[in-house]
């Protein structure tokens, strides 16, 4: 069973190790389209609200898709006061972490994923765009963007979860 269970936790793994470094080519694009759009906007007075919208639309992204990446390689906004402490044990960190990802992380993914899915649903199905004139259409595929990044870290949670119960068997074997 513990072979089972590592295999999951290494594909997911690899899944979110690969996400996560494709997303991150997401950063050097939003910098050299600000630059551009910064240097036509001062040099040549020539802007373009479709740049504008899309330097967001990329930061949007990295957000929400570099979330499950974030999460993996443990650099996660935490309530570190406790969890730190040298007085907590491996198994006693394993536990609050199972705890967290039971109590928190799943059920915030699962309530963003059901509130956003007649949103994402309603802009595809009235085929969404920028209300502003040269703004960017396909506006729900952003959208799409809340599921995809909270499915991702929902799963990354799910490869936490079980290396925390392996962590959890391994401390109580010894």
């Amino acid at each position: 069973m513990n072979n089972v269970i590592s295999k999951t936790i290494t594909a997911i793994d690899t899944f979110t190790e690969w996400s996560g470094r494709s997303v991150a080519w997401l950063v050097l694009a939003m910098v050299l389209l600000i630059c551009y759009d910064v240097a036509m906007r001062y040099l040549f007075q020539q802007g373009s609200v479709a740049l504008q919208e899309l330097e967001w639309h990329l930061f949007a992204l990295i957000f929400l898709l570099g979330s499950a990446y974030t999460l993996k390689h443990d650099e996660h906004v935490r309530v570190d006061i406790i969890y730190q402490s040298r007085r907590v044990s491996d198994k006693q960190r394993a536990i609050i972490n199972i705890v967290g990802i039971i109590l928190f992380l799943f059920p915030f993914c699962t309530l963003i994923l059901v509130s956003a899915w007649p949103f994402v649903e309603n802009a595809y199905f009235y085929h969404e765009g920028s209300p502003d004139p040269g703004g960017l259409p396909y506006r729900y595929l952003l959208k799409a963007g809340i599921l995809l990044g909270f499915f991702m870290l929902m799963v990354q949670g799910l490869a936490e979860l079980l290396r925390n119960i392996l962590k959890l068997q391994d401390t109580e074997a010894s």
